[in-house]
C-alpha cells in the first residue's frame, strides 16, 4: 500500500550529496549500460558507499532482471535536488514502462535509483455513447483549490454521488500507477450505472509547496480535503445531497470512517483494501515478502529490513528525528499523527453503513487485516463484505503471488467490485 509511495521495494535510495556531477546523464546511462549487459560488479562500482550498503549487488541485479528485457530507452532529463543530479529516463521494458530516477553526484557516483511505473498515457475521453458525461469541478479550500473531475449520470438528477479518496502518497485523480488508472475505472463504472463520482488530485501531487515546511499531519494530507469534497459534491444542484458517499482505497480506506465522523452527513462509507493496522506495522511486512518472493532473504536483505525497524524505531519515538532517518523520507509529524489513527475503534463508532472490499492477492493489506476488520465489526447489520480472491490491491484480476512488477501491467479494476459497489450505493435509500 502506498506510504508516500516510492514504490517500496524499488525505491532503493536517495541520499544526498554536496554539488553537481559533472555530467550526470552519462553517469546514467553507464549505469543502464553495465545492467542490461549483466555486468552487475560494474554497476556497484558506480555507486556511493552508502548506496552500495543499502543495495548490494546480488539486490541490484535481481531488481534489474525482475523487469525483463530492456528494449528502449527515452529522452533524458536533467534537473537540481536537495543538492544533487536528477537524471530521469524513461526506459522500456518487456514487462512495461518504468521511470528512471537516478541521483549523481559531484563524484560521479550514483547516489540514488528509483524505478516506479511510467505514468500512463492520457486517458481517452468517455466514447460518444457513453450514460454519463465528465466535467471539471474543483475542490475549494482556503489553503488552496484541488483540481478534479466530476463523472455525471445522463438523464433527470439529482443522482446519488461518491467521493473517491486516494491511497498513501501524491496520487493524480485516477489513482495512476504503471498502465491502470483504478480511480478512472470506478468513477466511469459507477457513472454508467447512475451513480455520479467526484475524483480529484490530492494535495501532495497538486500543491506539494504547502509541504514544504516538513511538518504536517494525515488530516493536512488527506482528511481535511476529502471533508471539503463531500461537503462540495453535495452542494451541487446536480447531486442528491441526502446520498453522498465516500469511497477510501488503502490508506484513504483506513481514513474513511475519520472522514464520515467530521462529515456526518455522508450517507454511508465504502472501504476498499483498507488496513486495519498501522501503516509502520505493515511497512516491514511488504518489504518481507516483496524480498522473499525469490526463495529466501539475504543477509544484505535482512540488513535493510534491520534498517527499517530501526527507522520505524525512531518514527515512533519522542526524540526528534530528521525525515531523511525515517521510513520513506515522511516527516515524524506525519508518522505520528497516522500512527493515531485507530482505524477500528472509529468503524465501530461510526454507526453508518459500510461496504467491506478485499482482494484474496494483496500483499500490501494481507488476510490478516480482512480478519481484524470482521472480528472488529462482527453482528454488524450495517456493514456488507466482498472479497475477491483474485485481485491485488488495486482491483486488477491475476494468478499466482502478487509482486510490484504487474503493476507495470495495464489492466483494469474487476467489473464484479464495480457492480457490487453500484448496487450497495443503490440500497442504500
Amino acid at each position: 500500500m502506498s506510504r508516500h509511495r516510492k514504490w517500496l521495494a524499488l525505491c532503493l535510495a536517495m541520499l544526498p550529496a554536496a554539488a553537481i556531477a559533472a555530467e550526470p546523464a552519462q553517469v546514467a546511462n553507464r549505469l543502464f549500460d553495465h545492467l542490461q549487459a549483466g555486468q552487475i560488479a560494474d554497476a556497484e562500482a558506480m555507486l556511493t558507499p552508502q548506496m552500495a550498503e543499502a543495495v548490494p549487488a546480488d539486490r541490484l541485479g535481481a531488481l534489474w532482471t525482475s523487469l525483463g528485457t530492456l528494449q528502449q530507452r527515452g529522452a533524458t532529463a536533467v534537473s537540481m535536488q536537495q543538492g544533487v543530479s536528477l537524471v530521469v529516463v524513461p526506459l522500456q521494458f518487456s514487462s512495461g514502462r518504468v521511470l528512471a530516477q537516478v541521483a549523481v553526484d559531484a563524484q560521479d557516483k550514483v547516489a540514488g535509483l528509483m524505478l516506479r511505473p511510467a505514468a500512463a498515457e492520457k486517458a481517452p475521453p468517455p466514447p460518444a455513447d457513453a450514460r454519463y458525461s465528465e466535467v471539471d469541478f474543483s475542490v475549494r479550500q482556503a489553503r488552496g483549490a484541488l483540481p478534479g473531475t466530476l463523472a455525471l449520470p445522463k438523464g433527470k438528477g439529482p443522482f446519488p454521488a461518491v467521493v473517491l479518496v486516494h491511497g498513501s502518497g501524491p496520487q493524480d485523480r485516477d489513482e495512476t500507477i504503471g498502465g491502470s488508472r483504478p480511480f478512472l475505472d470506478i468513477a466511469r463504472g459507477l457513472a454508467a450505472q447512475g451513480i455520479a463520482v467526484l475524483r480529484y488530485d490530492k494535495r501532495t501531487l497538486a500543491r506539494p509547496q504547502d509541504f514544504a515546511n516538513d511538518h504536517f499531519s494525515v488530516d493536512d494530507e488527506t482528511t481535511l480535503d476529502a471533508v471539503a469534497a463531500l461537503a462540495d459534491v453535495a452542494a451541487d444542484h446536480r447531486i442528491d445531497r441526502t446520498r453522498v458517499f465516500l469511497m477510501g482505497h488503502s490508506q484513504g480506506g483506513m481514513l474513511a470512517p475519520r472522514i464520515a465522523s467530521r462529515w456526518p452527513q455522508a450517507r454511508g462509507a465504502i472501504l476498499w483494501a483498507a488496513p486495519a493496522r498501522t501503516l509502520l506495522e505493515l511497512l516491514p511486512e511488504q518489504n518481507r515478502y516483496l524480498m522473499a518472493l525469490d526463495g529466501s532473504i539475504s543477509a544484505p536483505e535482512q540488513a535493510a529490513l534491520d534498517r527499517l525497524d530501526a527507522q520505524i524505531a525512531a518514527a515512533r519515538s519522542d526524540t526528534r528525528a530528521p525525515a531523511s532517518e525515517l521510513p520513506l523520507g515522511v516527516p515524524q509529524s506525519f508518522w505520528k499523527s497516522i500512527e493515531a489513527v485507530d482505524a477500528r475503534a472509529d468503524a465501530q463508532a461510526l454507526r453508518k453503513p459500510l461496504l467491506m472490499l478485499h482482494g484474496g492477492r494483496d500483499f500490501q493489506v494481507p488476510d490478516t487485516d480482512w480478519t481484524l476488520w470482521k472480528k472488529a465489526l462482527a453482528g454488524r447489520t450495517n456493514v456488507q463484505w466482498r472479497e475477491y480472491p483474485a485481485l491485488n490491491h488495486i482491483g486488477i484480476a491475476g494468478s499466482g503471488p502478487s509482486a510490484l512488477q504487474e503493476y507495470a501491467q495495464p489492466g483494469h479494476v474487476d467489473a464484479k467490485l464495480i457492480d457490487d459497489v453500484a448496487a450497495w450505493v443503490k440500497a442504500q435509500r
